[in-house]
């Protein structure tokens, strides 16, 4: 194993982690907020349930940059590149915009969706406004992962 394959993958490790730690963290945002409404008025759970389960998306995106890396390495295949150390620090520079977005927008994003529970608590038919406010984070998760894929794809190996 080359030391560019082992920032290759350090890459892959850092948008997977960094992206579910955001989404882990947002996503215990909501939970908290929507165990109290529905602790009161169970049949509001559908409703919380939407916004608990936005901020659970930047983990999924920090996963898709990871597999695209590692199948841009071949390490799925079983034959990975030996890829010379700038290959490696471009891989993990490619891995960096999904990283630390996902990390932040998780956690904002579960801010938000947390206070779209507030919402739904308070006024149920206002729970559509909620979800868009919370969306709208959503969208710095798409574009750093966007950044990232694209990034991954021109690397040449």
């Amino acid at each position: 194993m080359t030391n560019g394959l082992v920032l290759a993958l350090i890459g892959a490790a850092l948008a997977a982690l960094l992206a579910g730690i955001g989404s882990a963290k947002g996503v215990s945002l909501v939970g908290e907020a929507a165990s109290g409404v529905v602790s009161v008025d169970p049949s509001k759970f559908s409703k919380v349930l939407l916004l608990e389960l936005l901020p659970g998306t930047q983990g999924l995106y920090g996963l898709i940059a990871a597999m695209f890396i590692l199948i841009r390495t071949n390490v799925l295949s079983g034959n990975a590149a030996e890829l010379t150390v700038q290959e490696g620090l471009a891989f993990l520079a490619a891995s960096l915009p999904i990283a630390i977005v996902g990390l932040v927008s998780g956690i904002m994003q579960g801010r938000a969706a947390a206070a779209g529970v507030s919402i739904t608590a308070k006024k149920p038919e206002h729970n559509g406004k909620a979800i868009i406010m919370a969306a709208m984070v959503e969208t710095y998760a798409i574009l750093a992962l966007l950044v990232s894929v694209l990034i991954i794809m021109k690397i040449n190996v």
